[in-house]
């Protein structure tokens, strides 16, 4: 079985703009991605997020399965909204409402792996539920570098290129 990935908004903003500090890793696993044929989810939320600053049409959209969302989408959200419980007031609800939204997709959809750059929120809320075994899906942060062993379904790591502590 192959993996499939679905985008946060970070990787795509650090995908499109070679200023970034992470563009380069982006690019990597965007590369590896379609050479590889693993399918690419693009969320609706994410469309919409990306709209704000940059028209979504200037991505190739060919290369992605759009992911619209729906009512049983709508409530995993709120499932996983009521587990994170509390947040933290440096927060932005919004961000985390729409972060929470993606990865309740994410989860319905079966889809194994998160691709983003947020490693302050979207990472932290899909860390904190998977160690709470409420989320069997990962959260792969482009701080830490391309690892394709990060997109292992068996969750077997490589030994040489582990991510960074932080």
């Amino acid at each position: 079985m192959k993996p499939s990935v679905i985008l946060d908004t970070s990787f795509l903003i650090s995908l499109t703009n070679s200023n970034r500090p992470n563009h380069d890793v982006a690019h990597q696993y965007y590369q590896h991605l379609l050479s590889q044929n693993i399918p690419i989810y693009l969320s609706a939320i994410v469309a919409a997020e990306f709209e704000i600053k940059q028209p979504i049409t200037d991505l190739t959209l060919k290369n992605f399965q759009i992911l619209p969302f729906n009512i049983t989408h709508a409530r995993e959200a709120a499932k996983i909204w009521n587990l994170l419980g509390r947040h933290d007031d440096s927060d932005n609800r919004s961000v985390v409402r729409d972060d929470v939204k993606i990865i309740a997709q994410a989860l319905h959809e079966k889809i194994p792996f998160v691709l983003t750059e947020d490693k302050r929120t979207f990472w932290k809320y899909c860390d904190r539920l998977k160690n709470s075994h409420n989320l069997n899906i990962s959260a792969i942060p482009l701080i830490e570098g391309f690892n394709l062993s990060v997109l292992r379904l068996d969750g077997q790591r490589d030994l040489f290129n582990q991510p960074k502590d932080f």
